[in-house]
């Protein structure tokens, strides 16, 4: 492996020997300058530094006009600059002016290591995410998909191969994980990509209108139906349809959807005839369905032909390398949407949402950007509010969470999350299932299933 190039920018001999010391210890080549003209003739001499650590106050031209002047020359390394004199201000003004990072002084080596490979990553992984968007060839929604992890080169490898196909996919995945994205990605990279996709919310219709929804009905089909009317199945025809949240399908128009899948077929309410649909079907849930089925709360049959090609889409607190990318694709929409200037998060910041354990994923991450966008009076965010989509009790993992598996983990969570809605909402199923951004019957559901723990 090639031996990674340091330059230390500092006018204490002392602190450039320690510095020399500690980073030749940890393997790298370290060369040093005890002033930016120095500094300069060695950068422009060898822009393949990989990082320089540069000390903010030096004599003549300083730390931060240094730094301007090498981003200016194209010197692409990782900076982190240091200072005695930190301040948030001066932080701010640091990254701002194009460092990576930033140290107070007295530098601790551990953190300085970690801090420089953590910056180096985020580096790394702008660029490995631009290469692997080129490499597998996605376009239209792709664009929106912000990743870096093997998980999730994985996730669009298979969405990939099933683009290629018209096999059902059932797409899984908690609440805000991006299922309708991906569900799009297929389609938008198949050979039917020109027709129609249909995507449907299973959990935002109502029971009494899903079948006709979904199946459409004849002309006096039932009081009120004064004219044919072409179900979303129907609409979907030679495109793809998506059945979002699949779990809130009513057993009774399961066997229905099951003939749509098995035999291509479908016939409209008040029919006497089922009429022939050529079309891809992708669904999506956040529940398990395999074990609803087990329960008795879905059909098992349905659940086998909906699971030909599954494709899982792991929570946001599972890949937490990305929060980064995602952070700077938020902030570059919500900047052509608000006409802000942001250009980033401070280093505290970004620290404190790499704790956080993002129980919303994805979306919870984008509306906490567009919140801290619109609250910040300055280009670079450096306050954020974590506190739960901005509810008063601020609800954190407890400690003892750590000892449980994360099957257990997650329901003593889901089960503090809807007991704190109950209460908020004087036991009101609906409002506490509108609180908890699920439908009633999910709630009930869930209920359901602590009762029998």
């Amino acid at each position: 492996m090639t031996q990674q190039k340091v330059l230390v920018v500092d006018d204490e001999k002392g602190i450039r020997e320690s510095l020399t010391i500690i980073l030749e210890m940890e393997g790298y080549h370290v060369l040093s300058a005890p002033g930016t003209d120095r500094a300069l003739e060695l950068a422009e001499q060898n822009k393949r530094f990989d990082f320089i650590i540069c000390d903010i106050r030096l004599p003549g031209r300083n730390g931060i006009g240094f730094l301007k002047e090498i981003r200016g020359k194209g010197v692409s390394s990782v900076v982190i600059m240091i200072s005695a004199y930190g301040t948030i201000e001066t932080s701010i003004e640091a990254i701002k002016t194009g460092a990576d990072d930033y140290i107070n002084k007295p530098i601790n080596s551990e953190e300085l290591i970690l801090r420089m490979r953590m910056a180096k990553e985020r580096k790394e992984l702008q660029i490995e995410n631009k290469n692997l968007k080129k490499e597998l060839g996605f376009m239209g929604e792709l664009k929106q998909i912000v990743y870096s992890s093997d998980v999730m080169k994985r996730v669009l490898e298979l969405s990939m191969k099933a683009s290629q196909f018209k096999t059902t996919v059932l797409i899984t995945g908690e609440s805000g994980t991006g299922k309708e994205l991906i569900a799009r990605t297929i389609h938008n990279n198949s050979k039917h990509k020109d027709s129609s996709f249909v995507a449907v919310n299973c959990a935002a219709i109502p029971e009494t209108l899903m079948e006709s929804e979904l199946f459409g009905y004849e002309k006096g089909a039932f009081s009120g139906a004064g004219n044919d009317k072409t179900g979303l199945i129907e609409e979907a025809e030679k495109g793809t349809l998506f059945l979002d949240e699949i779990g809130e399908i009513p057993l009774s128009l399961q066997p229905k959807l099951l003939r749509v899948l098995q035999e291509k077929e479908v016939r409209r309410l008040g029919d006497t005839k089922t009429k022939n649909v050529d079309l891809r079907v992708i669904a999506a849930t956040s529940l398990d369905i395999l074990q609803a089925a087990k329960e008795g709360n879905f059909r098992e049959d349905l659940f086998y032909r909906l699971n030909v090609f599954p494709i899982h889409i792991p929570p946001l607190r599972k890949r937490k390398d990305e929060i980064p990318l995602l952070v700077s694709h938020f902030i570059t929409k919500y900047n052509q949407k608000l006409s802000r200037t942001v250009k980033d998060v401070t280093p505290e910041v970004m620290a404190a949402m790499m704790q956080y354990e993002w129980f919303g994923n994805i979306r919870e991450l984008e509306n906490v950007i567009e919140r801290a966008m619109i609250l910040s009076d300055t280009d670079y965010i450096s306050n954020i509010d974590l506190n739960n989509g901005g509810r008063k009790d601020n609800f954190r993992i407890d400690s003892w969470l750590s000892s449980l598996s994360f099957e257990e983990a997650k329901q003593k969570i889901e089960r503090k999350y809807i007991e704190r809605a109950l209460t908020e909402t004087g036991g009101n199923r609906t409002r506490a299932a509108k609180i908890l951004g699920i439908s009633r019957r999910s709630l009930i559901y869930k209920l359901k299933e602590f009762q029998e723990h």
